[in-house]
């Protein structure tokens, strides 16, 4: 638990990586000085052919250039995030944050900096003396950097103007989202339900108030097992538990009526269980499908308010959305009713239903879109694509948002000349899910 966080937390860390690029360029940079080319070698024409103060005006001249092309590039940074907030969704910076090719770009920028800087110190001086020989396969070192940063500055100018696009900002949003669902989504029972703590149960308050970011049960699950006890925890993934309040609660078998746990037991629980389920002040991907929901169905609701008032963007999130719940409505959604090596149940953890999940991608654009026929058309038509993939259960799901779809319909758009095609085109979907 405490690797993926670190984890986490590096990967949209702006500095992780040009730190390391700074470590490395000086690393290497000491290296490459305490190699020196024959005069006489093949290699010595490449070299940098100028006097020990040449070398030096160069790596001046870099690092100053450097300085000025790395505030450049951090106010482009600013400038792309500060449009994807208010353009888009305030929770599209993180996407930003840990985007690979920012943090290269910047990465070579500082390093090309810090190894120009650090020559400073070996070009040309000695004990305070200056000197004609100086490692000239170092200050060639330099000058690659250079040309580096400049293909990665025009490199970075392509891809920002690319990443600050909306159709790249939703396929990227939707790619990581079904990359979770691969990864690390756990299938639900819809018969597992939530068992009410007994009384006397004993509740294992929240150290910290935040979102849960991810929960992982099996060390959990053991020490249940060993201790012959039952749990459950209250707050699923991607909900905000405040410091104090019920993380989870533990209770033992029937024949121990309200005895309360042993403060040994209590003690034990609490520290595996902050290690097994992770709170942080954000959401985070890991394992919050709803997260990434939640972002396209921001874009969505954002295009068709008054002040955007763009209902193709609208659509467009939609259909990214359609992706999403494709892949949603062939997997099994509820609660986890995990089981010990014996085969006993011994945690319930709760997850969120297909009901909630659809409600979450598309009910805000229902609300908000109900009135233009283009965003009705939309729905009915991500709703008719997922007839094809869902069984009854689901089929249900899509048939209650559908009929209230129609009611809106029917409600908020007085033309029937606007309204009638939409209502028939929702009565074939409606065939459809039958």
């Amino acid at each position: 638990m405490r690797r993926e966080a670190v984890k986490e937390y590096l990967a949209s860390a702006l500095w992780a990586m040009p730190t390391a690029a700074v470590l490395l360029a000086l690393i290497a940079g000491a290296v490459l000085s305490a190699i020196l080319i024959d005069p006489t070698s093949p290699l010595a024409a490449l070299l940098f052919q100028g006097t020990s103060d040449d070398a030096r005006n160069l790596l001046i001249s870099i690092a100053s250039t450097m300085v000025t092309v790395i505030a450049l590039v951090l106010g482009l940074t600013v400038v792309a995030l500060q449009l994807a907030s208010t353009q888009f969704s305030p929770r599209l910076l993180r996407n930003f944050l840990r985007d690979i090719p920012n943090q290269l770009t910047l990465s070579v920028f500082v390093a090309t900096f810090a190894y120009s800087t650090a020559g400073l110190y070996t070009v040309g001086i000695a004990s305070g003396q200056r000197i004609e020989n100086y490692p000239r396969l170092a200050v060639s070192g330099a000058l690659l950097l250079l040309f580096a940063s400049m293909v990665m500055l025009v490199f970075f100018v392509h891809h920002l103007t690319h990443s600050i696009q909306i159709d790249q900002v939703m396929k990227s949003v939707e790619k990581a989202t079904l990359k979770v669902l691969e990864s690390s989504f756990v299938e639900g029972d819809p018969h597992v339900r939530l068992p009410e703590p007994p009384r006397g149960a004993t509740a294992l308050p929240a150290a910290r108030s935040g979102y849960v970011q991810a929960v992982h049960v099996d060390a959990l699950v053991g020490v249940l097992e060993e201790l012959g006890l039952n749990a459950r925890i209250v707050p699923m993934v991607g909900r905000h538990v405040v410091a104090g309040a019920p993380l989870a609660w533990v209770w033992g078998s029937k024949d121990d009526g309200e005895r309360p746990l042993a403060p040994e037991a209590v003690a034990e629980l609490r520290r595996v269980l902050l290690r097994s389920v992770r709170v942080g002040y954000e959401r985070t991907l890991e394992q919050d499908v709803a997260f990434g929901i939640r972002q396209l169905a921001d874009i969505a609701s954002k295009a068709l308010s008054p002040a955007v008032n763009d209902p193709y963007t609208a659509n467009q999130a939609v259909d990214h959305l359609a992706s999403i719940l494709s892949a949603l409505v062939v997997r099994q959604h509820g609660s986890h009713a995990v089981k010990d090596a014996q085969g006993k149940v011994r945690l319930h953890v709760p997850a969120r239903d297909f009901d909630y999940l659809m409600e979450l991608a598309l009910g805000q654009v229902r609300r908000y879109g109900a009135s233009e026929p283009r965003v009705v058309r939309a729905l009915l038509r991500v709703c008719r694509d997922l007839a094809w993939f869902s069984d009854e259960v689901h089929r249900a799901v899509i048939r209650r948002y559908v009929e209230t779809l129609l009611d809106d319909v029917q409600r908020v758009i007085p033309q029937t000349a606007d309204r009638e095609p939409l209502l028939e085109e929702g009565g074939t979907v409606l065939a459809a899910l039958a």
